[in-house]
């Protein structure tokens, strides 16, 4: 991988920032961004783009556990046709089924607590996401 990315764990209140540091291959949880409407999330997409220099955006698709678009998958589908219409580079929707929910297994499992859960959980969804996607890419090139 050459170029940067950005991963994102879209959520209704939260959302989970990674990202990829150019010609590397592992990915960093970087923060979560509280929800206070559309715009404003734009916003901080768009300088997480410019600081990080990143070429492409990566965020996680809620497919069902049976491999189909369901209600949530549709709804995220519009959400980010909405973002990249208003962004510069890129935007890759990636399967991120049970990411939170196994992130939060291994939170609990190494007794973290319930607060500090609450805290990295949807920067670790979306470092579980962009790790996955790239981890896709790399064995398919």
């Amino acid at each position: 991988m050459s170029g940067a990315l950005l991963g994102l764990d879209l959520g209704e209140k939260r959302i989970g920032v990674a990202f990829v540091p150019a010609g590397t291959t592992i990915a960093f949880p970087v923060k979560t961004i509280e929800v206070k409407g559309r715009e404003q999330v734009l916003l901080q997409i768009q300088k997480l783009i410019l600081e990080h220099k990143a070429e492409k955006v990566v965020v996680g698709l809620p497919i069902t556990l049976k491999g189909e678009m369901g209600i949530a998958a549709k709804k995220r589908v519009q959400e980010v046709e909405w973002y990249q219409s208003r962004i510069a580079v890129p935007v890759v929707m990636w399967d991120e089924r049970l990411s939170s929910k196994e992130v939060e297994r291994m939170l609990i499992s190494a007794d973290v607590s319930r607060e500090r859960r609450k805290e990295v959980i949807d920067q670790l969804a979306a470092q579980r996401i962009l790790q996955n996607y790239l981890d896709s890419t790399i064995a398919n090139a």
